[in-house]
């Protein structure tokens, strides 16, 4: 009886088969977009949002110190730098490299600080804390159990005013002297005059008054935690809204030298907190944060109650932080977001560059009005906490985890190094050239090993010699890698793609399987025209029917090259 042989897989099948691939040509590994690029490691070198690197602003670390958190830096006018900071509370006078504990109090934590005109330091301290007012010279006032030596000179502390709050986030200085204190947990702002005489200035309905800063008009404006309002407070204490974010608390402010409000927001609002307030027009750049892609964690150690900064700050908010834009009109739009970072410092650097320290990479952004940014800087700690402006256009910058202070310098970094990620070929091959866009002064390295850590034999790294076509002289492997190396200089180095050109070793398809079943018959799958790359690859196995009159036959077929395969049956 002859017996009838149904179609099965790609094709149709009979008894005895053979195959052959369709060898595909050199292949190519480009790096351009953001995305791609955040993956390598920068060291000197700023990612660009819009795809490219750069230089970045020079990064030079001034002081450890023994505490775990710095919560706030300020300078005094000869530039010397003071770090309120936690575990332990201390105030700290950082200079010439040395960081000198000028103020340690009983309480846990020295939450904010500001030096006046004159060179006063006012602390506040955490939780349950008060103001304390720290006075340097021989002449001072008598010096309290908080106090300090510094060398040879001595700093007196008392205490300036106690608000009778569980906390005291913030701090400011007006024009005429004037301190302002935000608290929590009832919501208030304090005055305090330079005679000593302290009011209530403001209540707010919300839980905590966060942050603090004044516009060039003299308004405070302060942001909130609870429903994440940021106010206007005129000088005569007149409130007003200016907007009511979709986050639950404002943990940053700055205000730009063009008058707009930037405002960065955290925490998930919850039971409808955020039913009222504006709605947020998009920025026409796609907004988007960076980092490694880690779930976001609860607000803390602390009551629910209680902002982010005072809980674990080594905790993530859910849904991550974003920075808003308040047009000095009134409206609002959001310029970044990232599900994985937290913003806890907004700063202009000396070139006008908004700049976010971010928790919990360490990372600093640079983000322009318009949305697009650079992934800028990283510390070696867990969360950029504070800025302060520093002499000849610097910035200082504060951190957490560990407590250390740094200086972003005005001028670009003189080198800066940035190594790729490693690309696997799955399979061996070979390295050819490299095609380079950019300008300015920049070299670039290649190395190849066969395993997927570099760090265990792989090639030295190699120049790649553009002199002769950009050949690549890594050899032959299954992963490669690559480095450049920018130096300053006029133009400014950029490096806006590199595209690595390789040939695959041509290796033949192996058959892993092949089965034959009686009475089973396979649906046909659609055909396949052409042998382009690009056809559908039809992963799924083809349905089986019954039928008495059919052989089944099937196999399974693996390419290392990803050839297309074509087959001849007989």
């Amino acid at each position: 009886m002859a017996i009838r042989l149904a179609r099965c897989s790609i094709l149709f099948c009979l008894v005895s088969l053979s195959g052959f691939a369709v060898a595909q040509g050199t292949r190519s590994w480009e790096q351009s977009n953001f995305d791609a690029l955040v993956k390598g490691t920068a060291q000197g070198v700023a990612i660009l949002s819009g795809g490219g690197l750069e230089l970045a602003p020079a990064f030079t670390p001034l002081a450890t110190t023994p505490s775990t958190y710095i919560w706030s830096i300020a300078a005094d006018r000869d530039g010397t730098l003071y770090a309120a900071a936690g575990s332990p509370a201390r105030i700290y006078r950082i200079a010439e490299g040395k960081s000198t504990v000028i103020f340690a109090p009983q309480e846990l934590q020295v939450q904010a600080l500001v030096v006046d005109p004159k060179g006063v330091i006012y602390a506040a301290t955490n939780p349950d804390g008060k103001i304390y007012k720290l006075v340097r010279g021989t002449e001072a006032a008598k010096k309290t159990e908080g106090s300090a030596r510094d060398g040879d000179s001595e700093w007196s502390s008392s205490v300036y005013f106690d608000p009778g709050s569980k906390y005291i986030w913030d701090l400011a200085v007006d024009e005429a002297g004037n301190l302002y204190a935000a608290t929590g947990d009832q919501g208030q702002i304090f005055r305090i005059t330079p005679q000593g005489q302290h009011t209530v200035f403001f209540k707010s309905e919300e839980t905590h008054i966060r942050v603090l800063a004044f516009d060039q008009k003299g308004n405070l404006i302060a942001g909130s935690d609870g429903s994440g309002l940021v106010y206007r407070i005129s000088p005569s204490g007149e409130s007003f809204v200016l907007y009511s974010a979709p986050k639950k608390e404002i943990t940053a402010l700055a205000i730009g030298p063009d008058g707009n409000i930037y405002v960065a927001g955290a925490g998930e609002k919850h039971g409808g907190a955020g039913a009222t307030g504006f709605s947020i027009p998009m920025s026409s750049t796609p907004v988007g944060g960076t980092g490694p892609q880690t779930p976001p964690s609860g607000a803390g150690a602390g009551p629910s109650a209680v902002p982010i900064a005072l809980g674990n700050p080594s905790a993530t908010p859910t849904g991550g932080s974003e920075i808003y834009r308040i047009s000095p009109d009134g409206s609002p739009a959001r310029i970044w977001s990232s599900r994985e970072d937290l913003v806890y410092a907004l700063a202009f650097d000396g070139h006008g560059r908004l700049l976010a320290g971010t928790g919990n990479h360490g990372q600093i952004f640079a983000v322009d009005s318009t949305g697009a940014f650079r992934d800028l800087l990283t510390a070696a700690a867990s969360q950029v906490t504070a800025f302060t402006p520093a002499l000849h256009g610097g910035l200082y910058v504060a951190t957490s985890n560990l407590g250390k202070v740094f200086l972003v310098s005005a001028n670009s970094a003189a080198e800066g190094t940035y190594t790729s990620d490693v690309f696997d070929a799955h399979i061996f091959s070979r390295w050819g050239r490299v095609e380079f866009r950019g300008a300015g002064k920049v070299e670039l390295f290649a190395r190849s090993g066969n395993v997927d850590n570099p760090d265990r034999n792989w090639s030295a790294w190699k120049a790649v010699d553009f002199a002769k076509e950009g050949l690549v002289n890594a050899p032959p492997a299954r992963f490669i890698q690559w480095k450049a190396v920018m130096y300053s200089g006029n133009p400014s180095p950029r490096l806006d793609s590199v595209r690595l050109n390789y040939l695959p070793k041509n290796v033949p398809p192996e058959f892993d399987d092949v089965t034959v079943q009686v009475a089973v018959r396979y649906q046909s799958l659609p055909k396949v025209a052409s042998t382009d790359s690009n056809q559908p690859h039809f992963d799924s196995p083809p349905t089986p029917v019954h039928d008495r009159d059919s052989v089944g036959v099937k196999w399974n077929v693996h390419d290392d090259n990803d050839d297309q395969m074509v087959y001849s049956v007989y």
